[in-house]
C-alpha cells in the first residue's frame, strides 16, 4: 500500500480548466469521504495490517483509491471486470476514484485491495458514517424501523445427489492436477467422474413410481463411489509424507493438498447426510445439514413466502432511520425470530443517537408482550408493531386504528423499498463472493454504498434550499 501521492498532470488541470465535472451525487460523496480523514486511516490502517515496511514494495492501490473504488462498484452494481473498464474509459470516475490522468490497475488488484479489508473494518467505517451524518445535522434518530431479509449464498438447489457429485468431481479433479505435479510420488487413481454423474442424472430423472423401487439402490451405488474418491484423497495427503519428492513447483502443490484437507471433511458430512436420510430414513436437523462444498456457512432459511418458501443463504438484520440511513446492520446465523431483535436495536440506537426513538415501527413479526413493554418503559412514545395471532383487546384493537399507529406502519413500509435498492442497485441479492467472511464483506459494502448516496442526496437538498430563489422580472 502507498500513501497518497498525485500531483495534477497538465491534462487535469486542462480538463478541470474546460469545466469538466463529477456527476453531482459523485461529488458530494467524494467531498463527504474526503472530509472525514478518519475513514479513510481507518482503511489505510487495515491496509498496513501485517505489512513491515508499507511504504516499501510495489506500489498498490492507495487508501482513498480503495475505499472510493468499492463505494463506485457497489453504487453501480459493477463486477471487478467493469469496474476497472470503466474507471479506464471515464475521467469523471478517475477523477472519483482519485487516479486522475494516472494509470489504471487491472481488475485483479481493486479485488485484491478490497479482500484486504474485514468485515470489522466496513463496520466501523459505517459507524463512522453514521456519527458524521449526525453531527453534521443529517438526521436526528427520531424515527426506526427494522426489517429482516435472505441475501442469497451463490450456490445450486442442493440435494444428496448433486452434493455427492459435487465431492467427486472436485476430489477427482485436484488429484488428477496433483499427479501431474507429482508422477513419480503418487499412486494412478481410478476416475470417478462419469460413473458418479450418470448415478446423478438417473437420481434426477427418475419418475415417482421409479424411485419407489430405484432410488435407494441407485443413492447406494452413488455413496459408495463418493466414499472411494475419499479414500483416494486421503492417501494422496499421506503419500508426500512417504515418498518425499523434488517437487518443480512446491506453492502448487501446498495449495492442492490444502484443498483435499478442506474438502475431505466436508465430503464425510455430505456422505453421512445422504445415508442418514436416504439409505437409514432418518430425519437430520437442520443445524446438522451441509447445503454446499463450495459455501459451507450457508444456511437453510424459511420464511413462508409464495414464490420462494426455501431460500439459502444468510438471514441480514437491518435498522434503518427516517432519512434512510441503515444504522445497523447484522449478517445472522441460522433462521433466528424476528422479535429477539427488538432490544439490540433499541439499545444500538440510543448509543448512535444518545436517546430512544419517538417512533418504533416494525412488522408483525417483531411482536411480542415483553418487546412491546420494554419499548414503553425505555420511552419510545409510539410503538408500531401489529399484533401477532391471537385475539385483540379492545383496547389494542382501538390502538391499532388510530393514526398514529397507522402513520408508523406506513413509514415502516419504506424499508421494504430500501431492501429493493439493496437488492437490484447494489448487488445484494445474491453474493458472488467467497466464503462468511465475503458474504459479510459484500452487504457491508453494499450498506456503505446506499448510506452514501442518501447522504449526498441529503446534502443536495440542504444546498439546493439555501439558494435564493431568483426575483420575479
Amino acid at each position: 500500500m502507498r500513501d497518497r501521492d498525485f500531483q495534477m498532470s497538465f491534462a487535469d488541470a486542462e480538463l478541470a480548466r474546460q469545466g469538466v465535472r463529477l456527476d453531482p451525487v459523485l461529488e458530494q460523496i467524494l467531498e463527504f469521504v474526503l472530509d472525514n480523514a478518519g475513514l479513510v486511516e481507518t482503511v489505510r490502517q487495515q491496509l498496513n495490517a501485517g505489512l513491515r515496511k508499507p511504504q516499501t514494495g510495489r506500489r498498490g492501490l492507495t487508501a482513498e483509491q480503495t475505499i472510493l473504488s468499492l463505494i463506485l462498484m457497489r453504487v453501480k452494481n459493477w463486477d471487478y471486470r467493469e469496474l476497472a473498464e470503466r474507471i479506464q474509459d471515464g475521467y469523471t470516475l478517475r477523477q472519483f476514484t482519485q487516479f486522475y490522468a494516472g494509470r489504471v490497475p487491472r481488475h485483479t488488484a481493486f479485488n485484491r485491495a478490497h479482500n484486504r479489508l474485514s468485515p470489522e473494518t466496513l463496520r466501523q467505517i459505517n459507524d463512522a458514517v453514521v456519527a458524521a451524518t449526525v453531527e453534521a445535522g443529517l438526521e436526528d434518530g427520531d424515527a426506526l424501523r427494522t426489517d429482516t431479509t435472505v441475501v442469497e449464498a451463490d450456490i445450486h438447489h442442493p440435494t444428496d445427489a448433486s452434493l455427492l457429485w459435487d465431492v467427486v468431481r472436485t476430489l477427482d479433479r485436484t488429484l488428477q492436477r496433483l499427479r501431474k505435479l507429482m508422477p513419480h510420488t503418487l499412486p494412478r487413481f481410478s476416475r470417478h467422474q462419469r460413473a458418479a454423474r450418470r448415478r446423478m442424472q438417473e437420481l434426477q430423472r427418475m419418475s415417482p413410481a421409479q424411485r419407489e423401487r430405484q432410488q435407494v439402490p441407485t443413492y447406494r451405488k452413488l455413496v459408495g463411489i463418493t466414499e472411494q474418491v475419499l479414500a483416494h484423497a486421503r492417501a494422496a495427503q499421506e503419500a508426500p509424507e512417504k515418498s518425499p519428492e523434488t517437487a518443480s513447483d512446491p506453492i502448487a502443490i501446498g495449495g492442492l493438498l490444502a484443498t483435499l484437507r478442506e474438502l475431505c471433511p466436508l465430503g464425510d458430512r455430505v456422505v453421512a447426510q445422504a445415508r442418514r436420510r436416504v439409505l437409514e430414513g432418518q430425519d437430520v436437523p437442520v443445524a446438522e445439514k451441509i447445503f454446499s462444498i463450495f459455501e459451507p456457512h450457508t444456511d437453510l432459511i424459511k420464511r413462508g413466502k409464495a414464490g420462494k418458501p426455501i431460500e439459502f443463504g444468510h438471514k441480514v438484520f437491518l435498522a434503518e432511520s427516517r432519512h434512510g440511513l441503515i444504522t445497523q446492520y447484522q449478517v445472522l446465523d441460522g433462521n433466528p425470530v424476528d422479535e429477539t431483535h427488538v432490544a439490540d436495536s433499541l439499545q444500538h440506537h440510543k448509543t448512535t443517537f444518545g436517546m430512544v426513538p419517538k417512533l418504533l415501527a416494525n412488522d408483525r413479526g417483531f411482536y411480542s408482550t415483553a418487546n412491546i413493554t420494554l419499548c414503553e418503559e425505555a420511552g419510545v412514545k409510539c410503538v408500531s408493531i401489529p399484533q401477532r395471532g391471537g385475539t385483540k383487546t379492545e383496547q389494542r384493537r382501538v390502538l391499532e386504528k388510530s393514526p398514529d399507529f397507522k402513520a408508523g406502519q406506513r413509514f415502516r413500509a419504506g424499508i421494504e423499498g430500501t431492501i429493493s435498492v439493496l437488492f437490484r442497485g447494489r448487488g445484494m441479492k445474491r453474493c458472488l463472493k467467497e466464503g462468511r467472511r465475503g458474504f459479510e464483506l459484500l452487504v457491508g459494502a453494499a450498506v456503505l454504498a446506499n448510506n452514501l448516496m442518501r447522504i449526498a442526496a441529503l446534502l443536495l437538498a440542504k444546498k439546493n434550499k439555501k439558494k435564493p430563489r431568483p426575483k420575479a422580472a
